[in-house]
């Protein structure tokens, strides 16, 4: 074995060791990178758009997802549960949404963009309390005529199952309605409209 052989080898390794901790430095330094692609904390309680999958939701159910830092609630409805809306179109302070805060996209009894799901943000419009989900027909507690929807326990103001608030009610206006848009059947996006602004 001369001398030249092992300057070989020696050269091999360090050639090597110098590419492996280069490589690592290259990934240290690429992950906090690519991860700076995503939205931070701060910016999606800044109005980040927020998206969310709805196919795992069965009918009559909700769920809620945070935008902005408030809760936005997602509810499947049933067919029974539009029809319930229809019948209150008489006894909800407004019924047309006409002094609610919603995207003008949204229009209707229903206020939604699919008649099979409802989107808004859960809190009341009264003095900020977030209402319970009562998607049940005359409980006892809300009485015969209750078709199903939303019942805030801090002042009692109701809400129907589209959001829309009863007449003489602490509550002034209808639940809020974020802006958001399906990006294909299952996949909601909140915080921007079907145009993409946000």
């Amino acid at each position: 074995m001369n001398n030249g052989d092992v300057s070989q080898g020696r050269r091999r390794f360090l050639i090597g060791a110098t590419s492996v901790v280069g490589g690592i430095g290259v990934v240290g330094a690429a992950v906090p990178f690519v991860a700076s692609w995503n939205p931070s904390a701060r910016a999606e309680a800044a109005g980040a758009p927020v998206t969310v999958n709805v196919s795992k939701l069965e009918p009559g159910q909700q769920m809620t997802v945070e935008w902005r830092g408030k809760p936005v609630w997602v509810v499947r409805r049933t067919d029974d549960m539009a029809e319930r809306i229809l019948e209150m179109n008489d006894r909800v302070k407004d019924p047309l949404s006409e002094e609610a805060s919603q995207p003008d996209y949204i229009d209707g009894p229903l206020r939604s963009l699919k008649d099979g799901y409802a989107v808004l943000i859960g809190i009341c419009t009264h003095l900020g309390c977030s209402p319970q989900y009562r998607p049940e027909v005359s409980p006892a507690d809300l009485g015969e005529d209750w078709l199903g929807g939303y019942f805030c326990a801090c002042h009692g103001s109701k809400y129907d199952l589209a959001g829309r608030v009863y007449p003489n009610q602490p509550a002034p206006s209808n639940l809020v309605i974020p802006p958001h848009r399906y990006d294909d059947e299952f996949t909601l996006t909140v915080g921007l409209d079907p145009e993409g602004a946000a």
